[in-house]
């Protein structure tokens, strides 16, 4: 009994358990996000194969690949958005655009009464 240890999971284990999250988060999305954007054009996929007599694909057809294709061009930036130094980096860039606001310095104007003294050093 002398190794075990009551003070619960180390750090290490805390940054594992924490690593393996973050890959199972983006696996999902990374996931769903192909099955909706493939899954019109397997749709009209399926339509064509069941009905061979139907014309040539028309615009839907393109469409549906147009979408997938977003899948295949979105799908780096959603690793790397994922990816812990980029995410970091990302966010600052985001920090400077909020906080880089325009300070305007307004100057006050007040009439100002001109006394006989004024009047007599203007002279």
């Amino acid at each position: 009994m002398a190794g075990y240890d009551d003070a619960g999971p180390s750090a290490a284990q805390m940054h594992l358990n924490q690593t393996q999250s973050h890959v199972v988060q983006t696996m999902l999305l990374v996931s769903a996000f192909y099955a909706v954007s493939w899954l019109p054009n397997h749709i009209f996929v399926l339509f064509l194969q069941l009905n061979p007599t139907r014309p040539l694909p028309g615009a839907g057809y393109y469409a549906s690949v147009i979408i997938a294709f977003l899948y295949i061009g979105a799908n780096p930036f959603i690793y790397a958005a994922k990816f812990d130094p980029v995410r970091k980096v990302l966010l600052r860039l985001a920090a400077c655009k909020t906080s880089a606001s325009v300070s305007v310095n307004v100057i006050s104007v007040q009439p100002r009464t001109v006394t006989a003294a004024d009047r007599r050093a203007h002279q």
